[in-house]
């Protein structure tokens, strides 16, 4: 019944700047969090940053005042600002929501991926 369908990857040089988008569709009744996860080659599956309903914000160590996250409540989006990237920011970054329909669960985005290469 839910789906996260996210965008904004692509390639940028080092220092530039993307801005993802997760948006959440379906039988939703609340969403207690979003968040982006990112997976690199030959890496662990690593949380990058999460915003609670409340709108307190959880950021990992190395992008900590290079990425925001920020929410549109009335569209169940998530956004997040990428700033100053650098090229072990490359990876897949993947949207993570919890939200409850008739139970609450965690649901997955498709990925998308960035590059950040000269």
């Amino acid at each position: 019944q839910v789906q996260l369908v996210e965008s904004g990857g692509g390639l940028v040089q080092p220092g530039g700047s993307l801005r993802l988008s997760c948006a959440a569709s379906g039988s939703i009744f609340s969403i207690t969090s979003m968040g982006w996860y990112r997976q690199a080659p030959g890496k662990q599956r690593e949380l990058v940053a999460r915003i609670i309903s409340g709108g307190s914000t959880y950021y990992e160590d190395s992008v900590k005042g290079r990425f925001t996250i920020s929410r549109d409540n009335a569209n169940n989006t998530a956004f997040m600002q990428m700033n100053s990237l650098k090229p072990e920011d490359t990876a897949v970054y993947i949207c993570n929501a919890h939200i409850t329909t008739d139970y609450s669960r965690n649901y997955w985005g498709q990925g998308t991926q960035v590059t950040v290469s000269s």
